[in-house]
């Protein structure tokens, strides 16, 4: 079981999702994954989009990975912009049918800070869903979601038993900034966080598997360590100076569940990474072809290389602007070796292979 915490760490994304009047374009985050063909005239479609160019309604099958320019389209679409085929009229869409509490509708932006939410969440189970993961092929169990809004008192994200807590004040930008500087997380984003709590709910899935287990504790430790210990121990004394040999992050040094949390996150923003890169067209020769496919490359360092590489350069791209740098990690020989671990259990985990 994974206790509540705030400190994570995500890759900087520059988003927005077009929603109806309700939400504000500049409230929320556009990404742009696959570049999808438009199906009822020229044109393409970015993985947010509501409608075509020319304003014809469509929605997200995310069974297909396609668009679809008829209903029935999620419950949740005019309520926050939900972009997603539902499987029947007044059915909620794959992704947000895991969502069982919403928000509180009375707290000062709940709801367009949920839009926002749940757009990343759908970003991060798409992404899954090209290993097999959460789809209707994959026989185990699915993430529940608690979405809740902030009053008085802030709300501690994390994961316990299959449930994903997740904080939505935290798509709101101010916020956001000012919890990135007092953490000292500046990569502190809402697909960082999806992507952190649902591999501790990954985690939990693989436990079940004694073989995980026995290599899980090789390569990363002694998960019953004392949890609560631990993360004292973190904050109160920090990592250790050698962190950056053996880990991603200095969070990922508190404890093996972390440490997993971290990799496995961070595996999925490689992976995302280059994949978005040969969608939008890009070309390098760390390419290794045309229809080269991130998600089905099978060895793991030959994937972690040129997702490094492409980082590379991305980051100097940014430097031209005066930009943080996309992804600023370093990648130890350990921290390698553990991303590809998470890189085989993610593969073939879903369906038990």
């Amino acid at each position: 079981m994974i206790v509540t915490k705030l400190d994570k760490t995500g890759v900087k994304e520059e988003c927005h999702t077009h929603l109806s009047a309700l939400f504000p374009v500049a409230l929320l985050e556009d990404c742009s994954m696959r570049v999808f063909s438009n199906p009822v005239g020229s044109g393409s479609l970015w993985f947010d989009n509501l409608a075509t160019a020319d304003g014809t309604p469509v929605a997200y099958d995310p069974q297909a990975r396609a668009f679809l320019p008829m209903p029935p389209f999620c419950a949740n679409r005019e309520v926050i912009g939900c972009n997603w085929i539902a499987p029947e009229q007044g059915a909620f869409c794959r992704s947000c049918a895991m969502t069982a509490l919403a928000p509180d509708p009375s707290i000062t932006g709940a709801f367009p800070n949920w839009a926002t939410t749940e757009a990343a969440k759908r970003w991060a189970i798409d992404n899954l869903g090209r290993w097999h993961w959460f789809r209707p092929e994959d026989p185990g169990a699915r993430p529940v979601f608690h979405m809740l809004a902030e009053g008085p008192t802030p709300v501690f994200m994390g994961h316990a038993e299959g449930v994903v807590t997740i904080s939505v004040a935290e798509a709101d930008p101010v916020l956001s900034i000012t919890r990135r500087q007092a953490l000292d997380e500046p990569y502190r984003t809402m697909i960082g966080h999806m992507r952190h709590e649902i591999s501790h709910m990954l985690w939990w899935r693989l436990s079940l598997r004694q073989d995980f287990l026995d290599a899980f504790r090789t390569m990363f430790g002694d998960e019953r360590a004392d949890y609560t210990a631990a993360l004292q121990r973190h904050y109160n004394q920090g990592p250790a100076p050698d962190w950056r040999q053996y880990y991603l992050t200095t969070y990922a040094s508190a404890h093996p569940h972390e440490d997993w949390a971290e990799t496995a996150a961070h595996l999925m923003h490689l992976t995302d990474i280059t994949d978005s890169f040969v969608a939008a067209g890009l070309s390098s020769p760390e390419i290794p072809s045309a229809g080269w496919d991130p998600y089905s490359e099978p060895d793991a360092y030959r994937l972690i290389h040129i997702a490094a590489g492409l980082a590379v350069g991305v980051n100097h791209i940014n430097r031209s602007m005066g930009l943080s740098d996309l992804y600023p990690f370093m990648l130890s020989d350990t921290a390698r070796r553990k991303l590809a671990f998470v890189h085989d259990w993610l593969r073939r985990g879903a369906q038990g292979l």
